[in-house]
């Protein structure tokens, strides 16, 4: 990992983690697979067998249970109101077990992303997804609920 830092990170057995990772004070469950370019950020936890795809930005605040898939390209985000300076109002994120996210797609801040559901891709999550629920477009819509 030439080009990668990684800083006070707990990371489990088996995680494979490219280069070109930037990764703080964070949680890294067992047997994930970290690819290249993935920005994760000071208390964010992620579960065991995770695929996290290249491009990946992951900002404080977000939880992500097991088995969930991060397409590339994936945004986070964890204030409504970003400023460059002043107060900022943490929301919490959280993506639960079996989820898939799209490539490209952004998660607005506060979502709450249910088990087994599925982000189409280049969605924009603007609200909660129930169990598992197909969602996509801008802003993100339910068009199923799989069993």
């Amino acid at each position: 990992m030439l080009y990668s830092i990684i800083k006070d990170c707990t990371i489990g057995e088996g995680t494979e983690i490219r280069d070109h990772v930037n990764l703080y004070k964070c949680k890294i469950g067992k047997n994930c697979k970290i690819e290249s370019f993935v920005y994760i950020e000071e208390g964010v936890v992620i579960g065991d067998n995770c695929k996290i795809k290249p491009n990946v930005y992951i900002p404080t605040g977000v939880e992500i249970g097991n088995g969930v898939f991060i397409g590339p390209g994936v945004t986070f985000t964890n204030d409504k109101y970003p400023k460059s300076s002043g107060d900022w109002k943490l929301l919490k994120t959280t993506v639960d077990d079996g989820a898939s996210i799209g490539a490209h797609s952004v998660v607005l801040p506060g979502i709450k992303i249910g088990k087994d559901s599925m982000i189409g891709a280049g969605s924009v999550v603007t609200k909660d997804v129930p169990d598992n629920a197909t969602v996509y477009g801008n802003p993100a819509k339910q068009i199923d609920k799989h069993e």
